[in-house]
């Protein structure tokens, strides 16, 4: 679903990735791991569009797709969950699920009961502001208007941070239950260690903005991944 090659990217003049290669398949959880500050929230921003790389080439389901706006890139199938999730804390939970149809054709603008399924409590407070959830709800509701869009590939930032143990759980759930559908693929960005190695079919290890580890689980052991991300 998603290869990279060569990805460079840029702040100003600052280098924040270099020549990073990695792909990501349907029906799989691909893990990037690293301490803070390695790159691992700028390389999703490159992937999104959000932020434009330097150089490099990253394709989606086989296309190219160069410097394409993050809004197009959603129409193409990639939902982009972010670090510190962005919810509408004015609108309510609905009205924010409801933002995700600006992907969807005008016969698809209907939220499916899918979403409720996997987020109850979305059901629940579905006419309550935003603002208003705790932050473990605020998270349910951004990955909900994530899935609303239909992706192909779905970025996931570190969305266990902040969150309290039985909704991460739960959140661990969906994403399993999404992998298992096999019509997706899922990057996921996290910190928790025991969490992103129990979901995670694949790894990346980012050091400095570089690739400096990778494989699945039959060819690197929980150790060895433990020690490539300590500080």
């Amino acid at each position: 679903m998603l290869s990279i090659e060569n990805l460079d990217l840029h702040y100003g003049q600052s280098k924040i990735l270099n020549a990073v290669s990695m792909s990501a398949s349907v029906g799989q959880v691909t893990c990037v791991m690293g301490t803070n500050g390695v790159g691992k929230t700028s390389l999703l921003k490159a992937i999104s569009g959000v932020h434009h790389r330097s150089s490099g080439q990253v394709f989606l389901d086989g296309e190219e797709i160069a410097k394409i706006p993050s809004y197009k890139l959603a129409m193409k199938g990639i939902g982009y969950v972010p670090q510190g999730r962005d919810i509408f804390p004015l609108l309510t939970v609905r009205e924010n699920l409801e933002t995700g149809f600006s992907c969807l054709p005008s016969g698809a603008h209907k939220i499916p009961d899918e979403i409720f399924e996997l987020f109850p409590v979305l059901k629940e407070m579905e006419n309550r502001r935003g603002g208003d959830l705790s932050g473990g709800q605020q998270q349910q509701l951004s990955i909900g208007r994530a899935l609303i869009t239909k992706p192909k590939l779905l970025l996931l930032d570190e969305p266990t941070e902040g969150i309290q143990p039985n909704i991460i759980q739960q959140i661990g759930r969906v994403i399993e239950y999404l992998r298992d559908q096999g019509d997706m693929a899922i990057i996921l960005v996290e910190q928790y260690f025991d969490f992103a190695y129990n979901l995670a079919d694949q790894f990346y290890v980012l050091r400095r903005g570089e690739v400096t580890m990778s494989g699945d689980k039959k060819t690197v052991s929980k150790a060895e991944m433990l020690d490539a991300v300590s500080v």
